[in-house]
This record gives C-alpha cells, structure tokens and sequence, in this order.
C-alpha cells in the first residue's frame, strides 16, 4: 500500500506547505491553508509517448507561427466573447453561480457543434442530460455523453473517442486515483486540470472546464487553476431574471473587454441580437432622474439607461448607494458636481441604478449619470431623445472617449434624436443625420439641459 501525507495548500494560490502557517509566503493572503490527506501512487500520466523526446530550444525566426484557423461556433454571442472562435488546444473555463445556465450553455454548444464532442458530466446522469438536450430541441448524432468522474477513465475515453471538442462538468467533481485526497480539493483540482490542459495541447483539441464558485464569487479551488487555462469566462445574471451575461475575465487569444447577452427561455438560451433595446425601459410618460448613455462593451456599442433618485437625508449621514456602477467612481462624480458646479449634494442621499441588471465599466457614462442625478435633484426632465456620451475629470472638463463614431451610429441607429459629446473627440464623417452637441465642460452641459 503507497505511503500517505499530511500537507497544506493555500486555498488562494496553491502553495504547498508541510505545516500549517498563518501568512502564506506565495500570495500574502492569511488564514488560506487547508490540510489535506496524499497518498503518493504512481500512475502514469496521458499520453501515447510516455518516453518522450528531450525539447531542445529553438530560435525564435525558425519558429513557424501556427496557423491553425480557430474553429467558429455557431452560437454568435460565445463566437464574440471568445475572439472570433474556438483555438485548437486551448483549455477554457466558465465559472458562474447555481442554476445560472452554465450546463446549458455548453450543452447546446455541443449540439451545435459541427465536429465531434464529447460531453463528460459528473454531476448528471446520461438520462438527466437526454432530457435537457430534449427541451432544447437541437439534435447532433455526433455528440457523445459520458457520466463519470475518474480522470483515468475520462481519459481513456478521449483517446478511444478522438472527439473534436470536449466538455467536462464540473471540474470539480473530478478526482484522480494518484491522490488519495477528496473530489474538489486543492490537490486533486490542480492535478485534473493540469493532466486535461496536457492532453489539450498534445492533442490540438479544445477542452472547455465547468467550474463552480464561492459564497463571494470566485471560482472555487486554488487561485493556479485561472492562471493555467488559456480562457477565464464568467455567466453572470440573476437566476430570477431571464437576461444572463457572459463576460471575459481572461483571454490568451482575444480581447477580454468582449460581452454577450443570453436570454433564458423554456427551450435553453438563446443570444440578444439588439441588446439596447432590452437594456432601454419602455414608458409610457417621461420622469425626472433618467438618461441614456452610449456605453462601449468591447467592440459592441450599447445604449443603456441609467437611472439616478436623490432626496435629503433624513438619518444624518447621506447614503451613496450603486447598483451597476463603480461606488468609488459615483463619490468621485458627486464632488465634482458639488466643487466645480456648486451643487450641494453633500446633504442628499444619492441612489444610482444601471437599467437591465448589468454592470459597465465604461467611463462615457459619467456624463449621462451626471445629468440624471442632477435630473432628480432640480426634478426637471432630461429629453428622451437625447443621448450622452463623455468622461467627466476631476476638473469638471468633459474629456473624450474611444470609437466615438460607433457610438454615435448605434444611438442613431435607434432613433435618437440628439447626442451630447466633448469638444475633443473627434469626428471624420459627416453624414450623421443625429444632431451632434459638443461641450468643453459639464456645466455647460447643465446649462444646455436645464438653462
């Protein structure tokens, strides 16, 4: 019988220790170590070469670049996120909360999928998976199921199989016979993967790993697992609400500032063609405390409302809240308008809100919250044809931002009517039918809108 040992992991990064210790040495975070049980038995690791060839270094101007054409799926908005396809090899990762959707995603996926795939789940059995495929109403004869959570035997399956793409949910249940520790411990995450990203690159075949997450929306397992995939994805969104969202926390190919906008039906997800119109509420009169801005995701250009309410406070210190929108940068908009502008807000309980559940990073959007929260202060309307677009700095200068022709042909797009952007941005084309209103400063856009 192989000998066992005691040994620590950081929860956080992954540092091995023989003893446990409050301050881990790697990452500097504390209390992260958790005691684990090894037994040390050798088993050989996938491959068909077991004694492999000693690499020699190369120079870099021999080196032929790939061009291995990245394989299109025909789900458009995983087509955006990912950078224009799937790259043969690359391990990628989707982290998202319960019941948000991840299952579904990468089953239709799989269905969709034009080459060979392999579905590993750990969690479901193969009927559990028959009947979800059944409500989505895809069929793909060349999708093969597989219930199983040992890695020896996934393996083995992949190399019967010789699938074009494969899916594992979750990695987390996944265990190997090489240690003695429990499925979804430090150890036997680092090990799964570590062996899967191995036969991803020997292979050339693109492995896609479902992770679960923790109570504060990190995936669960040692922080090394998001450095060894090639991609990071995170589905985001309210199980309660229909609209889910796909972000890029990390890309190797691509950009990471892409998003995609699911909607979650009786049969599976279906991709948001229009997302500014969801994103824009439908009303029958005009109210105080709104704006539409035009946000920038990526490279999709989106009109987002945002909604701002602000009244005196009544339990002496004034409440900043912010759902959506960075709190740090609401504080910092609020005392330019109270320093450069003279509005004394320092007294006003101030509410933010981004319409459609979502979260933007965008800093064109300082200027349509700007105006919304002064919108609820004066109670005087914003135009609902009117669309803004603009940085605010700490000057009061309204500053410009980037791919501001987008911007202004997404809004037109949309039937709006005018559109307010800084002095400095600069435009090239000419044929906007949209009226185009620059401003050097916020408090002329003030004066603009409430005279």
């Amino acid at each position: 019988m192989a000998k066992s040992r005691t040994t620590y992991f950081c929860r956080n990064c992954g540092h091995e220790s023989s003893k446990w210790i409050g301050k881990c040495p790697s990452c500097g975070e504390w209390n992260t170590f958790a005691e684990e049980v090894i037994q040390a038995t050798k088993v050989a690791a996938w491959g068909k070469n077991q004694k492999r060839e000693k690499p020699q270094p190369r120079k870099i101007e021999d080196i032929a670049p790939d061009a291995a054409p990245r394989i299109p799926v025909s789900d458009e908005e995983l087509n955006l996120v990912l950078g224009g396809g799937i790259v043969p090899g690359s391990v990628i990762l989707l982290g998202g909360e319960p019941g948000i959707g991840k299952s579904t995603l990468l089953l239709q996926l799989a269905l969709q999928a034009k080459q060979k795939v392999l579905y590993v789940s750990g969690e479901e059995s193969e009927e559990q998976i028959r009947l979800r495929a059944e409500r989505t109403g895809i069929h793909n004869r060349e999708c093969e199921v597989l219930a199983e959570t040992l890695l020896e035997n996934i393996l083995e399956a992949m190399d019967t199989s010789k699938p074009g793409l494969v899916i594992i949910d979750s990695v987390q249940t996944l265990y190997t016979e090489a240690l003695d520790a429990t499925p979804g411990s430090i150890s036997q995450i680092r090990e799964c993967t570590g062996r899967l990203l191995r036969f991803a690159k020997e292979e050339h075949v693109p492995v896609f790993l479902i992770g679960h997450i923790t109570k504060d929306g990190s995936i669960a397992g040692p922080k090394l697992l998001e450095h060894m995939v090639d991609t990071v994805l995170q589905f985001e969104g309210d199980r309660h609400h229909a609209y889910r969202i796909l972000r890029t926390l990390k890309n190797r190919f691509g950009s990471t500032h892409e998003m995609g906008i699911y909607e979650m039906t009786g049969n599976g997800l279906t991709g948001v063609k229009n997302p500014s119109e969801i994103l824009l509420a439908q009303r029958d009169e005009p109210l105080s405390g709104i704006a539409v801005a035009a946000a920038l995701e990526g490279m999709r250009p989106l009109m987002i409302e945002t909604q701002a309410l602000v009244s005196s406070a009544v339990y002496g210190t004034p409440q900043r809240s912010s759902t959506g929108f960075d709190l740090r940068r609401l504080n910092m908009l609020l005392a330019v308008l109270e320093k450069r502008c003279g509005f004394r807000l320092g007294q006003q309980d101030v509410f933010v809100n981004i319409a459609g559940g979502i979260r933007i990073e965008d800093p064109g959007l300082d200027i349509a919250l700007a105006t919304a929260i002064m919108s609820s202060y004066q109670g005087m309307l914003v135009p609902g044809n009117c669309v803004f677009c603009g940085e605010i700095g700490l000057s009061g200068e309204l500053r410009a931002v980037q791919r501001i022709e987008q911007r202004i042909a997404e809004a037109e797009k949309l039937g709006f009517e005018d559109i307010v952007i800084s002095r400095y941005n600069k435009i090239t084309r000419k044929d906007f039918k949209i009226r185009i209103h620059t401003f050097a400063r916020v408090d002329e856009v003030f004066g603009w809108l409430f005279g």
